[in-house]
């Protein structure tokens, strides 16, 4: 696990010197960049969002290609175009900004459900379909969506199944005072973004990559995660629980957050502190919960107060 404790470690150092104050938020984007999971950022505008995406892109070395969803907006906008070449006679594809290896999708709710659903094939099958054409997208790939949770004028509430495909849901919030000094002193002559540089090579992130995948899971574990799932679809405060597709993302996310702190194995701990960012989202709380201003978040917490967790042999190979 030295890799990806190595390649996590100097990629959260450098973004925080751009993101002040917020390391435990791109510790969980870093999660989600070591385990092939894309992220939902969800804020009010102007704290940091966008920059946290860009001084990711720039500690990896990795194409960057940012997206601001308007509601006029084409799927062919997000995924590029077949254009007639005269001289050749024939059709050339010119790719959209989703051929990058770090997208960010600005606003995503202001786009309208057609060119929202341009992402779905681009985020679960690391592929786009252009007239008939299959392009297969650069690895890593990670898609970063923002949008602002307190804004719905001109906006578009994200599907069901556009939510399920984000790992992860992380808000940044505001910082604290000192934390706010801090970042006016840091940009008082240039924006720190400017001078980051490169820290860990793309060949280095696919290798922690493919390491997170052998952490161990026993069996307690794994009914663990399950349990956890099945709980929210039968919970009577939910219209409609996580998925099977939210077991998988809290099983990646908890291997990786093992790795990132150094062991080969997940406890209980992992599971816990993951439950939130992984399963929230997809939760769709009833109506006489939202009247009772019971949110998903909440659901979450109190089930992770109530399902048993596995015993002390969890660390055990057996």
């Amino acid at each position: 696990m030295t890799i990806v404790q190595s390649v996590a470690e100097r990629i959260i150092d450098n973004v925080s010197q751009v993101i002040i104050g917020k390391r435990n938020e791109i510790r969980l984007t870093v999660l989600g960049l070591l385990c092939q999971g894309h992220i939902l950022i969800e804020d009010v505008p102007g704290v940091g969002k966008t920059m946290l995406a860009r001084a990711l892109a720039r500690s990896i070395g990795a194409s960057f290609s940012r997206i601001q969803f308007t509601p006029d907006m084409l799927p062919s906008d997000v995924t590029g175009v077949s254009v007639f070449n005269q001289q050749t006679r024939e059709f050339e594809f010119r790719p959209g900004p989703i051929m990058s290896q770090i997208v960010l999708t600005d606003e995503i709710n202001r786009a309208t459900p057609k060119t929202q659903a341009a992402l779905l094939e681009a985020m679960e099958e690391r592929q786009i379909t252009v007239d008939g054409h299959t392009y297969a997208l650069e690895e890593p790939f990670l898609v970063i969506a923002t949008q602002n949770p307190i804004e719905y004028e001109g906006t578009f509430p994200l599907p069901e199944a556009q939510l399920d495909r984000f790992m992860l849901r992380i808000r940044l919030g505001y910082p604290t005072p000192q934390e706010e000094i801090a970042m006016l002193d840091s940009q008082q002559y240039q924006h720190p973004l400017i001078g980051l540089t490169q820290v860990v090579s793309v060949e280095e992130l696919l290798a922690a990559q493919r390491a997170v995948r052998d952490v161990y899971l026993n069996h307690d574990i794994k009914s663990y995660i399950v349990n956890l799932v099945t709980m929210t679809r039968q919970h009577p405060d939910v219209y409609l629980g996580a998925s099977p597709r939210g077991a998988l993302a809290l099983y990646r996310a908890a291997q990786a957050r093992a790795a990132v702190v150094g062991r080969d194995y997940v406890i209980p701990d992992d599971i816990k502190a993951l439950a939130e960012p992984t399963l929230a989202h997809r939760i769709i709380v009833g109506p006489n919960a939202r009247i009772k201003n019971i949110s998903a978040s909440s659901i979450v917490h109190s089930l992770l107060a109530a399902v048993p967790v596995p015993g002390a042999t969890v660390g055990a190979r057996y």
